[in-house]
């Protein structure tokens, strides 16, 4: 790797308490590299033989879905807080919930309705948990710096991709995949604890106070008056939705290879990881790049890249072709946060980006959902060849709306009325910047 390829992060590292979070964030996401094995094989260990495939897919969506009721029910409560607040809170009830999953099968109780009632609990806060990631990189870099840092925090979680399934793979065979998701559960401890230590406790106590927030809907409310973050939202959670039955289909389908294991799902795991660091490391030399057009191309790549999965190609052509869809999507969250980071106001900002990952928390695992019954009906392989075909239509439909001139557009181009924004100020409407052009055009975001 040339010292060029990292150019863009510099300032990142540069910044000192970033700089002293990111081994806990580091830690943290290897134990998530390992739980991406690990919470679907315990799945399948603890469920019915018959109703595998329903239950790996209620795993694989207790783990984030309840989150999504989480931004709501406590709204109030987090919408005024710190980013580094949101972020250790979220950590602190990971660390507990997953942390007793070991406990409850040393006490001979684990089943897998308190699995998955364990993994529920887990995911409560993690949408405000993002939130508080990407609200402290706002709150400590300025607006040119936002993509490379989102994408260095992208960076984390790739390259446990790459280290943690095969990891995993080989523990679940060792000791089991309760031991594995119990080291998960100690890696968010250790990154609760970095930002108790990383953090200066003024800055871990920013926001309002508890009940002085707004209401528990108004990130909500903010996306949809502003009709760029409505039609990212709209396009992420197409392109997750489908993506989710892949989460059931994969595990499913190397399950009754009687050749396959633990481990060669956790080789298909590594390949995308592999894909997605070289990706994410580009990621930050994208701020050039417009944002639309940019998260249009990767949900293309991403289609095509997956085809040979679910036209049955063999292992030594599907393996490459995971990685190249790893590295297709890479840039999709980085990209899509600078979006949101570049448009929404500063105080806004934590119930926009907690609100965004809400709904795209919660289109995940309904596809996920979607994919038991569908994995069951269709068989796991003609079911990967479906999300992947429904993923590249979704990419190449998006990209003609993009192609073809609008009303807002001609509107632009007629210099008529202005309509006003959310505080009643005239403005007229403007396409989102690129990461480049977001300085240029919000000069007073910090």
């Amino acid at each position: 790797m040339r010292p060029t390829m990292l150019l863009p992060y510099r300032p990142v590292f540069a910044q000192p308490v970033l700089r002293r979070l990111l081994p806990g964030l580091a830690v943290s996401a290897l134990g998530d590299g390992l739980a991406l094995v690990a919470i679907t094989w315990l799945a399948l260990h603890l469920a019915p033989v018959d109703q595998r495939g329903t239950w790996t897919a209620f795993a694989v969506a207790a783990y984030t879905l309840p989150g999504a009721a989480g931004t709501v029910l406590f709204g109030r409560l987090l919408g005024g807080r710190g980013g580094a607040q949101l972020a250790g809170w979220d950590a602190t009830v990971r660390a507990v919930a997953l942390g007793a999953i070991p406990v409850a099968h040393l006490a001979g109780v684990l089943d897998v309705g308190l699995y998955v009632a364990l993994l529920a609990v887990s995911s409560l806060l993690h949408p405000w948990g993002a939130a508080g990631q990407f609200t402290l990189v706002a709150e400590l870099l300025p607006q040119r710096h936002h993509l490379a840092a989102n994408a260095l925090l992208g960076l984390f979680g790739q390259a446990a991709t790459v280290v943690g399934p095969p990891l995993a793979g080989l523990l679940i065979v060792q000791v089991g995949p309760v031991w594995v998701l119990a080291v998960d559960a100690a890696s968010f401890a250790v990154l609760a604890v970095s930002y108790r230590l990383a953090v200066p406790a003024r800055e871990r106590r920013a926001g309002r106070a508890a009940g002085d927030g707004p209401s528990r809907t108004s990130g909500f409310r903010i996306i949809g008056r502003d009709r760029s973050l409505l039609g990212l939202l709209s396009l992420t959670v197409g392109f997750f939705f489908l993506f989710g039955p892949f989460y059931v289909a994969m595990p499913v389908l190397v399950s009754e290879d009687p050749h396959a294991s633990a481990a060669t799902l956790g080789a298909y795991y590594t390949a995308f990881g592999v894909g997605s660091l070289l990706g994410g490391l580009v990621t930050g030399h994208l701020r050039g790049w417009p944002l639309r057009p940019t998260l249009v191309g990767v949900v293309v790549a991403f289609g095509a890249a997956l085809l040979p999965l679910g036209l049955g190609a063999p292992f030594a052509l599907a393996l490459p072709a995971f990685a190249l869809a790893g590295l297709a999507w890479a840039p999709y969250r980085p990209t899509s946060t600078a979006l949101v980071q570049s448009r929404a106001d500063a105080g806004d900002l934590p119930r926009v980006l907690a609100a965004n990952g809400a709904v795209t928390v919660l289109a995940v695992p309904l596809g996920t959902m979607l994919g038991g019954p569908l994995t069951a009906a269709l068989g796991a392989r003609p079911t990967l060849l479906a999300c992947a075909t429904a993923i590249l239509a979704l990419g190449v439909v998006t990209a003609g709306f993009l192609a073809r001139p609008g009303p807002a557009r001609r509107s632009r181009r007629r210099a008529g009325p202005p309509t006003e924004d959310r505080r009643g100020h005239p403005h007229r409407d403007r396409e989102e910047p690129s990461a480049g052009e977001a300085d240029r055009v919000r000069p007073g975001v910090p």
